[in-house]
């Protein structure tokens, strides 16, 4: 089994940014794909970004490339998404996810067998 504890949410102003962070404990040398999804009220849930857990490979969703960047601290098992220039519409429950199956593979949430609690990121207009 496999961990995942986010911190980081909270409210900010549009334009502005925050850091999210996802702990894994337990078995993570089974892990080889961390992702972020996002799930707003009446909405389905998103993909946000993924990282390849050791090659460090990215990919994010259309959406939110060139404002997100998702990063990894192997030593730490910890996985970040910096969350910059954030709009009314990024507003929803992030959550971490984690996967045994390759990045390429695991642009669904159906691909991802851990899920952390989720965090709320508000953002005001």
């Amino acid at each position: 089994q496999v961990q995942l504890v986010e911190s980081g949410g909270g409210l900010v102003q549009a334009g502005g940014s925050l850091r999210l962070s996802c702990a894994a404990s337990g078995r993570t040398f089974s892990i080889a794909t961390m992702g972020w999804f996002r799930q707003a009220p009446g909405k389905e849930r998103e993909f946000v970004a993924g990282i390849s857990w050791s090659g460090g490979s990215t990919y994010y969703a259309d959406s939110v490339k060139g404002r997100f960047t998702i990063s990894r601290d192997n030593a730490k098992n910890t996985v970040y998404l910096q969350m910059n220039s954030l709009k009314p519409e990024d507003m929803a429950v992030y959550t971490c996810a984690a996967t045994s199956r390759r990045l390429w593979v695991a642009l669904s949430f159906r691909a991802y067998d851990y899920w952390g609690q989720g965090t709320q990121v508000t953002v005001s207009s």
